[in-house]
């Protein structure tokens, strides 16, 4: 009795357990198998491709038809309509002659750089081979670098004028005439340096050349009555010789 019990347990268990679901890889949703849905895609992917190479290619700078509608609708605040743009061709044109008329004949003829350059007076020819090598030749620029070198005039150096009206001390040849450096002591200063009484003496001057022409007349560089050589190198507030040594090197 109890054999049986246990059997009707068993299979009321077994009508209550989960069906497991198939586990074969090669089925998929919404296809019989992964081959079909290889097939399906290999097909969808061919019919793309296929619109893809029959569809035109729209110029880059053409304008989009929908943009035109917009423009074109607007256009009668300006007064212009708009047309369709077309793939830009290559520019042609024939050669202009000197009057600035075109010639009829040869409408597709390129438009050369020579007859750019004719029709633009301003505009040198000189980089073009062609336009110089027409007129030109070896023989050519040897004469002409020839009557060049005839009309060519040397100026020769000449004395410095002497400045009119000026008496005062020439700082130019007192600078050639130094062959010390800045800050180096060469006369005798007596007194202690005060800096604040210094700046303020050369604080009257406009520059330093007119601080050092009125250190020269008034007894420099040996001398400094107005205490603006405080190191005693000859130089006073800040002038430097160095610049005119410079230039005559």
């Amino acid at each position: 009795m109890s054999r049986i019990a246990a059997m009707a347990a068993l299979m009321a268990l077994a009508a209550c357990a989960v069906e497991v679901p198939d586990s074969n890889p090669n089925s998929g949703v919404g296809f019989d198998g992964y081959d079909a849905y290889a097939a399906e895609r290999a097909r969808r992917d061919a019919v793309l491709e296929a619109q893809r190479r029959a569809a035109p290619i729209p110029d880059e700078r053409a304008i989009a038809q929908d943009t035109l509608g917009v423009l074109n609708a607007t256009s009668a605040v300006g007064g212009t309509t708009i047309a369709a743009a077309t793939p830009p061709a290559t520019v042609t044109s024939t050669p202009i002659a000197a009057t600035g008329t075109q010639p009829a004949s040869d409408p597709g003829a390129p438009l050369s750089a020579t007859a750019i350059i004719q029709n633009n007076p301003n505009i040198s020819d000189e980089q073009n081979f062609d336009a110089v090598s027409s007129r030109e030749t070896i023989e050519s620029d040897r004469e002409r670098l020839e009557r060049q070198r005839e009309a060519m005039q040397v100026a020769q150096p000449e004395a410095l004028p002497e400045r009119p009206g000026s008496t005062g001390p020439n700082v130019v040849a007192y600078a050639l005439s130094t062959t010390n450096l800045v800050g180096e002591q060469i006369y005798e200063r007596s007194g202690a340096f005060n800096e604040t009484a210094y700046r303020r003496a050369c604080a009257r001057f406009g520059s330093s050349d007119q601080a050092q022409s009125a250190f020269l007349a008034s007894g420099g560089p040996k001398r400094d009555r107005r205490k603006i050589d405080p190191d005693g190198d000859g130089f006073a507030c800040f002038w430097d010789p160095t610049p005119f040594r410079a230039a005559r090197q």
